[in-house]
């Protein structure tokens, strides 16, 4: 099991940047794929972006490409979603989860280990 802490969030205007961080503690690091999701109010969890252990396999969420940029430092245990052109409908709590299974991780299966969250506004 790892233990995971989203930091990073904030209020930021459209078009603005922000860079999200997940530290994780526990077993090897680079044994997890790591994903970003996110939650909007009165939606669903929806999956944003995820990369394989060593960073060899990324995949993101259509509307993000372009935008969002998944890595990771294992060095540092940690996993950033770095965000620009932020968009009011980026708004949302973003969670980092953690997973030995890439496909896993994609799926946003419950039963993958999971921060609480950091909140993202992006409003004038």
């Amino acid at each position: 099991q790892v233990e995971l802490v989203e930091s990073g969030g904030g209020l930021v205007q459209p078009g603005g940047s922000l860079r999200l961080s997940c530290a994780a503690s526990g077993p090897t690091f680079n044994a997890y794929a790591m994903g970003w999701f996110r939650q909007a109010p009165g939606k669903e969890r929806e999956f944003v972006a995820a990369i394989t252990g060593f960073g060899l396999t990324i995949e993101y969420k259509d509307s993000v490409r372009g935008r969002f940029t998944i890595s990771r430092d294992n060095a540092k245990n940690t996993a950033f979603l770095e965000m620009k052109s932020l968009k009011p409908e980026d708004t949302a709590v973003y969670y980092c989860s953690a997973s030995r299974s890439f496909p896993e991780v994609v799926a946003g299966r419950p039963d993958n280990d999971w921060g609480r969250g950091t909140q993202v506004t992006v409003s004038e």
